[in-house]
């Protein structure tokens, strides 16, 4: 395990973020890291917790707006419960645009998963080995966008 330096490479990107854990994944030390780190990077956080329902992410998300939901499995289901999330998520008409992305341990084999859930709608893969980099690039290009046009609207 590597630890990264968090520098604030987000000043002020006020990206209103919503993490989640999937149905079938009960860990909760990754949300709250990606909650803490998400905010030290400037951006405003709800944090669904683990075990959540599809209904309830969908329902949260349709709620709430958020300019990003952010998804972390670590049980090796991800691919699995991401893509029957995704098939429910971009079903509504309002969600259409939201960015969503997912990352951890995806699968229980250990092959890559990425090609599939792009396939399903997911904006950004990022693979338990990736590190906090392309994470962090992602988010930056969520931040730097036409001040009065919404994320996905670009």
């Amino acid at each position: 395990m590597t630890i990264e330096a968090v520098q604030s490479t987000l000043p002020d990107a006020g990206l209103d973020v919503i993490v989640t854990g999937l149905s079938s994944d009960a860990h909760t030390w990754n949300l709250v890291y990606l909650e803490l780190l998400l905010e030290e990077l400037g951006c405003r956080v709800t944090n669904l917790g683990a075990c959540v329902p599809d209904a309830t992410i969908v329902r949260e998300c349709v709620t709430r707006r958020p300019d990003l939901l952010v998804i972390s499995s670590l049980n090796g289901h991800g691919r699995q419960d991401g893509v029957r999330l995704m098939e429910t998520f971009r079903a509504r008409a309002e969600l259409v645009t939201t960015p969503v992305v997912i990352g951890g341990k995806l699968d229980v084999t250990g092959g890559s998963n990425a090609a599939r859930l792009l396939e399903a709608g997911f904006d950004a893969v990022f693979e338990d080995s990736g590190g906090l980099t392309p994470f962090r690039t992602f988010l930056r290009t969520l931040s730097v966008r036409t001040p009065g046009v919404p994320l996905g609207a670009g």
